[in-house]
């Protein structure tokens, strides 16, 4: 069983950079998800799904992979947009390129 290691995305809620996202330890799927005929729930016979280490660093996950003998994988975070830096007294400005939208 393949674990992967990864820094997860802030959600889409979130706003600004906020303290720094802790390195996360979690399992792939062996098994595809069933999906119940009566009820309609999914449900999974793969156990090792369900379990989410979090680390302060990612020398900590990997050595923890390590002294355990787990394959791993270390996937690196995407470099996110650097965010522009405008005012709100921008947008009643003279010198204003666009129409005032709303």
């Amino acid at each position: 069983m393949t674990a992967r290691i990864h820094r997860p995305t802030p959600s889409a809620t979130q706003s600004g950079p906020g303290p720094a996202h802790p390195w996360v330890l979690e399992f792939e799927r062996e098994t595809p998800r069933e999906l119940d005929p009566l009820m309609g729930w999914t449900s999974s016979s793969d156990t090792k799904a369900q379990i989410r280490l979090r680390f302060a660093t990612k020398e900590e996950a990997i050595s923890y992979a390590e002294r355990n003998y787990l394959v791993y994988r270390v996937e690196e975070p995407k470099p996110g947009a650097k965010p522009r830096l405008i005012s709100y007294s921008d947008n009643f400005r003279t010198q204003r390129v666009g129409q005032w939208t709303h």
